[in-house]
């Protein structure tokens, strides 16, 4: 079959749903609407969609191997100001990331495959994902077994990308590491409140929080190995109510991120440390508290081969390899990753204009949604061909 053909026929289908999950954007595990209009869309293509954890999940297929199709579908809190007609209303929930994308796109490809399923070598398990942009979907969806029953062999996701590229474009690494790991952290100071004129009679906490975050650079620059890849932000800071009062607490938010599992460990552990001390010189304490702890996503690199080598074999216009590509931005596919064979790549979905000025997670975000027959026969390509290939 002609998949890429077949996605150009449902191209307008798979925007609508696009558009429809994008203008109903929602947040973290609470997908409610996104969920039901997934669940009821599989339902009309002929499959059996369950819940699994906060996610939804079907199969098709006869047996034999399984590959695992992935998509995430949750937005981002923020307001949205792309100037779409059919942008989020609420001001509050936004599709920056194009999460959207991903669910129509597997939307349409489940459909396709349906209509093949007579013919397919093997299983095909459809995995919608929420809660991507907090880590905590894919641990809630193995938590409630999306790998096994049946067993999963190898999975695949793909993520949009917008800016000023042309559409067409995909981005991988078939030498291992994609995207970095990310454990968030949250440190709260704890001090002891007093009038700001007496600061002698309370432990200031604002002045730990300071002296903790410079601290923690120095991590970077004297710790860590520099041949390696390592970011420590701090991307929140919180404290006090009124300028003439010591607060009993300071709040730190922020992130580790490295593509090497050693200095993983070794920045995790002396953030902790280096909190904890600088709190006591200045007679203080710390609270911390780990909010994600993903690993780096290390893609299958014969996996990776692979299914480039069935994307090659579509007559797609403009489709073009961009290899060794390596982000520092950080994905929770990553802990299907550490589990099974994966692997994950980009798919341009840009513009050479001016739409294409904003990157992902800007609340003026353009995406180019030429790329959904792409995705859509990316997708189903590869699952067929991956199951031929892998007959038991």
């Amino acid at each position: 079959m002609d998949f890429y053909k077949r996605a150009l026929e449902l191209k307008d289908e798979t925007v609508a749903d696009r558009r429809y999950i994008h203008q109903n954007a929602e947040t973290g595990l609470e997908l409610s609407k996104t969920k039901a209009y997934v669940m009821d869309k599989l339902k009309e293509y002929g499959l059996d969609p369950v819940e699994c954890g906060e996610g939804v999940t079907a199969t098709l297929g006869n047996g034999g191997r399984v590959l695992l199709l992935r998509a995430d579908m949750d937005g981002l809190p923020m307001p949205e100001e792309s100037g779409e007609a059919f942008a989020c209303p609420t001001g509050k929930t936004a599709h920056t990331c194009g999460h959207d994308f991903h669910a129509a796109m597997l939307l349409s490809a489940a459909r396709i495959l349906k209509e093949q399923e007579s013919k397919l070598k093997g299983t095909v398990k459809f995995m919608f994902q929420p809660a991507e942009e907090t880590f905590q979907g894919s641990k809630n969806m193995i938590e409630h077994g999306i790998l096994e029953n049946p067993k999963v062999d190898a999975a695949l996701a793909y993520h949009v990308s917008p800016g000023k590229m042309p559409v067409g474009l995909f981005m991988y690494n078939d030498k291992g590491t994609m995207m970095y790991s990310v454990d968030g952290f949250k440190i709260t100071v704890k001090g002891k409140g007093s009038h700001g004129a007496y600061p002698h009679a309370g432990v200031d906490p604002i002045n730990i929080g300071v002296h903790i975050h410079l601290a923690l650079q120095e991590l970077i620059a004297r710790e860590t190995d520099p041949a390696h890849a390592c970011v420590l932000t701090i991307g929140q800071f919180k404290a006090g109510e009124a300028a003439n009062i010591i607060p009993e607490t300071a709040v730190l938010q922020g992130t580790i991120r490295t593509n090497n599992t050693k200095e993983r460990e070794l920045l995790v552990r002396r953030m902790k440390e280096v909190a904890e001390k600088t709190a006591a010189v200045y007679n203080g304490s710390v609270e911390i508290e780990m909010i994600s702890e993903v690993p780096p996503l290390i893609c299958n690199p014969a996996l990776t081969d692979e299914m480039i080598g069935y994307m090659k074999e579509m007559d797609i216009p403009g489709l073009t390899p961009v290899p060794d590509v390596s982000a520092s931005a950080s994905e929770d596919f990553a802990v299907i990753a550490e589990k099974v064979p994966s692997t994950f790549m980009y798919l341009s979905a840009g513009y050479t204009d001016e739409r294409g000025t904003y990157p992902a997670h800007n609340p003026k975000v353009q995406f180019n949604e030429d790329v959904c027959p792409i995705g859509v026969a990316c997708l189903a390509q590869c699952a067929v061909k991956w199951l031929e290939s892998h007959q038991e």
